[in-house]
């Protein structure tokens, strides 16, 4: 087994065997879990779950296509020098375009693939014109840039019971995004079949998410699909891809009870317990926010949260969980609770954890 992910390999194409227990093997949301929040030895990362393709050339465009909408969405977290820049008017492009330009002359970066992408940020548009070899080796390092780690990752879910014409055809585009991006491509779930040229690599699963899996009962309700992409929050902002959490910031903007909140950060119990990330915190008030997806309904997401819920409140926190459809369909219900739960944090006479 890896010791931690900063030895499992970039570049080619593995696939992640999730542990010595039979429970884990190639358990997806065990390995996911693991991830979340990411390592401070782990590559910056994104899990990809495939669609149906007939092609290598296929799947990387749809991979490339979902990397660009990620990157586009994080800007200017890989361009830090053009915070505050916004709007396509004006000396807003020329600038950015400028510091894309110089930021590209100083580093590793592909000068001109850098200064179209953020321009393409500032206008809002999704399509791009270099070809595929270039957007992926392109996009690696924007990945890197932006969450500040050394290498690029993906992690592909790979679907169950593929016939092997589909299986080569997944593998193989897979070995192209790590030949030409340089991404480490880790495959999760059921292991190839029909192609017999991936090596299985054991990843660094913590004892307490093992022992969640174990705990969960196989089977059970049908879960909700997951998105094509997704990729970690960036600390201090709502994450760029939560269509909740960004509309909840606008709506807590202009309002003076929300003063001290801040976004996606890291709490640790202790300095040799495993952080964990949350979603919306004030510190004073020892007060938590979580705004919770559908892929929170699937069991081994469950539990963890039931798990992480207990130990915030056993560190003082209050917990008050929301859905993405009660922020996006009920705002105005949704900010009046807030208020009132943050009132009753602040003056201590809330206890222990809500949920909505």
């Amino acid at each position: 087994m890896a010791r931690s992910w900063r030895e499992l390999p970039t570049g080619r194409v593995v696939h992640l065997h999730a542990g010595g227990d039979v429970r884990l093997h190639g358990d997806p949301d065990a390995v996911a879990l693991a991830l979340e929040p990411l390592p401070d030895d782990a590559p910056a990362l994104v899990t990809y779950v495939p669609r149906s393709a007939g092609t290598p050339a296929d799947v990387v465009a749809d991979v490339l296509g979902e990397l660009e909408a990620a990157a586009l969405a994080m800007f200017p977290a890989w361009l830090p020098e053009a915070d505050g820049i916004t709007g396509s008017g004006g000396a807003a492009v020329p600038a950015v375009r400028a510091l894309a330009l110089r930021t590209g002359s100083a580093t590793r970066h592909f000068a001109p693939f850098l200064a179209h992408l953020a321009e393409r940020a500032l206008r809002g548009e999704a399509r791009g014109t270099f070809p595929p070899e270039i957007r992926a080796a392109g996009l690696a390092r924007v990945l890197r840039a932006g969450y500040r780690r050394p290498e690029a990752a993906i992690l592909v879910r790979m679907p169950y019971e593929l016939c092997p014409s589909a299986e080569e055809v997944l593998v193989a585009a897979c070995e192209w995004l790590a030949h030409h991006g340089g991404f480490g491509v880790w495959l999760t779930g059921p292991p190839p079949r029909f192609v017999d040229r991936i090596e299985t690599v054991a990843a660094p699963i913590p004892d307490e998410v093992a022992a969640l899996v174990r705990d969960i009962e196989p089977g059970g309700a049908e879960e909700s699909p997951l998105p094509a992409l997704t990729f970690p929050p960036l600390a201090g902002v709502p994450h760029p891809a939560s269509a909740a959490e960004r509309r909840l910031e606008a709506a807590l903007s202009p309002c003076a009870w929300a003063a001290g909140r801040e976004w996606n950060q890291l709490h640790a119990s202790g300095p040799l317990s495993n952080p964990i990330r949350v979603d919306l915190l004030w510190r004073a008030e020892r007060c938590v926010i979580e705004i919770d997806g559908p892929e929170h309904l699937r069991p081994l997401r469950l539990a963890a949260d039931r798990q992480r819920d207990l130990r915030l409140r056993r560190d003082g926190y209050a917990v008050r969980r929301f859905t993405n459809e009660q922020v996006l369909e009920r705002l105005g219900t949704v900010l009046a609770e807030l208020e009132r739960f943050l009132h009753q944090c602040h003056h201590g006479t809330l206890e222990g954890s809500l949920h909505a």
